[in-house]
Parts: C-alpha cells; sequence; structure tokens
C-alpha cells in the first residue's frame, strides 16, 4: 500500500464523506476510522448529528479537533435533511456516502478515483460489499449483479447501486439538486435514478464496504419501503419517462410487484400475494422470476399441507 504524505494528499482531488447519524453510538466511531484509513488520504469528513438521543454526541467529540473531520448537529429532521446538510459542508471534487454503522475498506477511493480521469460522462462509480452482523462477525452475502453504462432500465426494476459503496462527482449530484426532501426512505435510489438519464455508471466488481445488517435498522421496515417504492416509481416514469422504453416499464413494475408478492407469501398473506402476482403477469405475462415465485409459494404450501 503507497504511503501518501500530506504535501502529496494536497495533489490529490478531495474526497468529501457524507455521515448522516441517529442514536449509533455504539457504530459511528468505527465508521470514521474506517475513512480516516483510507489509503487515498485526502478525505473531509462531515458528520451529521441528526438530532441523537444517546451518547452520539459524547462519542463524536473526540474528533473535534481533526482538522479533517467537520461535525454538524441539527435537530431531528430525518436523513434526507441530514444528508443534503452535509452536501452543504462538502468541499470536495468527489462525494461518497457511508451510514453510520457501515465500515469501508481502506482501498476503495484509491480504487475507484482513477476511473474517473478524462472520462467526463461518468457520473458513479460503485462496487461490492460484504455483511457484516453487529458485532461484525461475517455474515452470508447475497450476490447482486451490477450494471455499467446507461443503466436506467435496469436500474428501474431493481437498486443494484448500494448506497455505501457509491463514488459520485459532486458537479453530478448538485446537478440533480441531491436528494429530493419529500422522500424519507429510498432516497438514494431515487437520486441515482435521476443521475442515470444523463451519466453513466461504472460497477467494479470489487468489495468496497462491509454493511451492517442488525435488529432495528429502517431498511427492516418491508410495507413502508414497498410503499415509497411504488410512489417514487410512478413519479419517475411520469418525469423522466423519455428516457425509458416500454419493456423497461413494464419490467419494473412486474419486478416490483413479484418482490411484494413474495413479501406477502412469506408473512401468510396469501391474497394480497396472488394480488400482487397477477399485477406483476399483467405488465410481463411470461416473466419467468414472477413465475418462479408462485410457483415456490405453491410448492410449499403443497409439502406443508400433506
Amino acid at each position: 500500500m503507497e504511503n501518501y504524505t500530506p504535501q502529496s494528499n494536497k495533489r490529490k482531488q478531495l474526497v468529501s464523506v457524507i455521515i448522516a447519524t441517529y442514536n449509533m453510538a455504539n457504530y459511528v466511531a468505527g465508521t470514521i476510522e474506517s475513512i480516516l484509513n483510507q489509503s487515498w488520504g485526502n478525505v473531509q469528513i462531515i458528520v451529521v448529528n441528526d438530532g441523537s438521543t444517546d451518547n452520539t454526541e459524547d462519542v463524536l467529540q473526540q474528533y473535534a479537533n481533526n482538522d479533517r473531520v467537520i461535525l454538524v448537529y441539527q435537530d431531528n429532521q430525518g436523513q434526507t435533511v441530514a444528508k443534503n446538510r452535509g452536501l452543504q459542508e462538502a468541499a470536495g471534487e468527489f462525494i461518497g456516502f457511508c451510514d453510520a454503522d457501515d465500515l469501508w475498506r481502506p482501498e476503495k477511493l484509491a480504487v475507484q478515483i482513477p476511473h474517473f480521469a478524462d472520462n467526463p460522462e461518468l457520473g458513479v462509480v460503485y462496487g461490492n460489499f460484504a455483511c457484516i452482523d453487529g458485532d461484525g462477525i461475517p455474515t452470508e452475502t447475497p450476490h447482486r449483479p451490477g450494471y455499467s453504462g446507461k443503466i436506467t432500465g435496469p436500474l428501474l426494476a431493481d437498486n443494484f447501486v448500494h448506497f455505501p459503496t457509491t463514488l459520485t462527482r459532486k458537479s453530478v449530484i448538485e446537478e440533480f439538486e441531491g436528494f429530493d426532501e419529500s422522500l424519507s426512505m429510498a432516497i438514494d435510489y431515487d437520486l441515482w435514478l435521476r443521475i442515470s438519464t444523463k451519466y453513466d455508471f461504472l460497477y467494479l466488481d470489487e468489495v468496497f464496504v462491509d454493511y451492517r445488517i442488525w435488529a432495528g435498522q429502517m431498511s427492516h421496515n418491508t410495507g413502508k419501503r414497498f410503499l415509497n417504492a411504488i410512489a417514487m416509481t410512478n413519479n419517475f416514469i411520469s418525469t423522466y419517462g423519455d428516457c425509458l422504453t416500454s419493456y423497461d416499464i413494464n419490467n419494473a413494475w412486474a419486478h416490483t410487484y413479484t418482490s411484494r408478492a413474495m413479501w406477502h407469501f412469506q408473512e401468510n398473506r396469501i391474497g394480497k400475494g396472488f394480488s400482487d402476482i397477477f399485477k406483476a403477469l399483467k405488465h410481463k405475462p411470461w416473466d419467468k422470476r414472477t413465475f418462479a415465485t408462485l410457483l415456490r409459494f405453491l410448492a410449499g404450501r403443497y409439502r406443508g399441507n400433506k
């Protein structure tokens, strides 16, 4: 690993990394340290404490005199406002985001940044992650494919751009005016979709982040997440429909309704599950994923009744 001196860091592009935190006192210091330990070196960390009621403020005080860390406090207004507040403080040419319970691996920025050179059409570079539990122990990580280039169509069907792995040009985020503060969930998904209508994405098949999964995460609120995704998809189609084909739209709806049907079946809401299966098939009558979901449910139910 290359050792960077302060002088060499000055010649490198500055990366601003935004951490919005709410009651993450147990994890936020580890997150900050993982970014301070980047081999790239020239980083500015902006921690927005979104009205935490635990001892987050006490934990953050150890960085009060660190010239690479900016501490911002605001009354609790939610992650969308907090992340936009971080963007206001960002001085870097590039922007990264890290949730306050995740960890960046040391070479993340050093691997990603060179891909932006002489490629003005490239807006976002992202990659893979590995799952850890609340104690930092590795757990099973689902395989998720990534796509490069013009990705609007497949991205509308499924958000495969994992938020903490991304690195984005600040000018691109500013062009699209940051996060939509009318949304409380999937705010990154909405931003990536909007950016994808104009800029290329690059997927690198490397693990950049240790992604922590533990009880109580907001992402576990599955029902709210689906309602939010449906509203967001409707809004995106109405605004950016010219960037999509009819296949893109139908494929997105089939994927969304099939995913929600799987959840309903798992929770034994059989009627709602079948309703979503029919909605999916209406958009994409011969979708293999939809039929596979239905067959898995029927096979399991048949075995359970024997």
